[in-house]
């Protein structure tokens, strides 16, 4: 094999795959905008989706800042030299990195020190299989930590909050999926795709979980048990009405993939992998001996190019505007303007905000600040950052990270330097709603995955602090204008999250009787 090569194509695999999303979600995406309602947060984060989506194919930038654990899985002839070809596949990922295309991912456990390249104990994921095929099979799927983090799996019998038991049987793995689209609300980024592995154990059902992300969104199951059970969660779990981001809406799930293997007696197994609407996953054919693409997989049909909006999407989208009152905030903000905001408005912020997110919380709970916080703006992001050849900062991706992990620090933090507004997604938890009430406070929630719209609304990087930390968890002082996100948790007492769940498991419970 022509080791540079198949580099070079390993290196064009993870550009394309975590700046282009396939057809068959582009279309999965597209049918779920036609299906919202005109007017509703949803229809509006499904709006910023799609801008999103056009603006990664014009930039070639990641669609998603959380490029997450690059995982490779290769089929390659008998014969083929897997040692050097995971030496390639490495190399291609520090590249990347270097690049821009990924985000330094890839954290000692424990020191907490960012190796800076994605190379580490365990990162990239590559597994290998053999086949008697004459070409290499390389698929990769970039899967982020906020929807990596709604992975869960089940064992049975058990017990579902709004089920009821779940037993060792078709019924119950029913059960198993409903309740797994239920938990994972918007802090995975719905609407999402969801891949289930029956059976193994603990391990393989996961792995067998996950392989089921790198089927087609619109292949059918050829075990007609699965594809009936697979077609029933389709048209059920978006009656649920948590939509896109959380929001409530019309669209919760866009993809359901089951697989199935065998287990031992004692073990009963249900592992569901969780996927968020930036499904990235591609695959290429790759000759053995040039070490050259000769296909690109997940090609099949129509290519939706979301820079041409129709006549109806315009009016969509203009319907949206004209319904949603945007009230601009200037940082540093007043308690005053907080107490004004309740669920649902729309504001826009201009001026500074900083980043910060677990490393950040973590010391700030026993560190002072390296910069005045009073009436600022904390946004939970860690970007994709590139410096040019002057030592300047440029932004290369910028979406929201998922809230509920900071929970524990959240609301004393708010209180102890004076933070009235924090930006993530997926919303947080009673604790720090306590605080936004008592502190004058308020959580903003900006639309997860947009990460190039989030970047554009960027216009300068005036600093940063505790870069000890990695580019993730540094905190980036940045110059914002016209940064759009929804309030979705008020200094009132409020929280659309608390409000979606409660009315989601209300729902839930309509499926508890036997359905197979």
């Amino acid at each position: 094999m022509n080791i540079e090569k198949f580099q070079d194509s390993m290196y064009k695999l993870i550009v394309e795959t975590s700046t282009k999303l396939p057809k068959d979600v582009r279309r999965a995406i597209k049918a779920a905008k036609e299906r919202e309602s005109a007017g509703t947060r949803s229809a509006m984060s499904l709006a910023t989706i799609t801008n999103n989506i056009k603006m990664a194919d014009d930039n070639v930038s990641p669609i998603c800042q959380d490029t997450g654990l690059p995982t490779f899985k290769i089929k390659t002839p008998v014969g083929a030299n897997q040692l050097v070809m995971k030496e390639a596949i490495k190399n291609a990922i520090a590249q990347a990195t270097k690049d821009g295309k990924l985000r330094p991912n890839s954290v000692d456990s424990l020191t907490g020190e960012n190796s800076g390249d994605n190379l580490g104990g365990g990162t990239p994921v590559i597994k290998f299989e053999q086949w008697e095929k004459d070409y290499i099979d390389a698929r990769l799927i970039l899967k982020g930590g906020g929807c990596e983090n709604k992975n869960i799996q089940y064992s049975l019998p058990c017990e579902l909050d709004g089920l009821g038991r779940a037993g060792r049987d078709l019924d119950g793995i029913r059960k198993c999926i409903m309740h797994s689209v239920y938990q994972a609300q918007g802090q995975g980024c719905s609407a999402g795709f969801i891949g289930v592995g029956i059976g193994g154990d603990r391990s393989s059902g996961y792995d067998l979980a996950k392989e089921q992300l790198f089927r087609s969104v619109e292949d059918v199951n050829p075990n007609e048990d699965l594809r009936k059970l697979e077609e029933y969660v389709m048209d059920h779990a978006n009656e649920l009405g948590i939509g896109t981001m959380g929001f409530g809406g019309e669209t919760t799930l866009l993809g359901c993939k089951v697989g199935v293997m065998n287990r031992i007696p004692a073990s009963f197994f249900v592992s569901v992998a969780y996927n968020c609407w930036a499904f990235r996953r591609l695959g290429v054919a790759v000759n053995p001996e040039t070490g050259e693409i000769n296909e690109w997989m997940y090609q099949e049909g129509e290519n939706i190019d979301f820079g041409a909006a129709t006549e109806a999407e315009k009016e969509t989208a203009a319907a949206t505007e004209t319904t949603s009152e945007v009230i601009t905030l200037q940082a540093p903000i007043t308690e005053e303007q907080i107490r004004s905001l309740k669920v649902g408005d729309v504001v826009q912020i201009n001026g500074r905000m900083y980043t910060g997110r677990d490393a950040i919380h973590h010391h700030l709970m026993e560190h002072d600040a390296p910069v005045d916080l009073n009436g600022q703006v904390i946004y939970h992001c860690g970007p994709v950052m590139l410096k040019d050849g002057e030592g300047n900062w440029h932004v290369k991706a910028a979406g929201p990270t998922t809230s509920i992990r900071e929970e524990p620090y959240q609301g004393d933090i708010m209180k102890k330097f004076g933070i009235r507004a924090v930006i993530g997604k997926g919303g947080m938890g009673p604790k720090t709603l306590a605080a936004l009430k008592e502190h004058g406070g308020v959580y903003l929630n900006a639309i997860g995955g947009a990460a190039q719209y989030y970047a554009d609304c960027i216009k300068a990087v005036e600093g940063v602090d505790l870069m000890e930390f990695g580019i993730p968890e540094a905190m980036w002082h940045l110059k914002v204008e016209g940064f759009t996100a929804v309030v979705t948790m008020d200094s009132h007492g409020n929280s659309l999250h608390a409000d979606v769940d409660k009315s989601s498991l209300e729902k839930l419970a309509k499926f508890k009787e036997r359905v197979f």
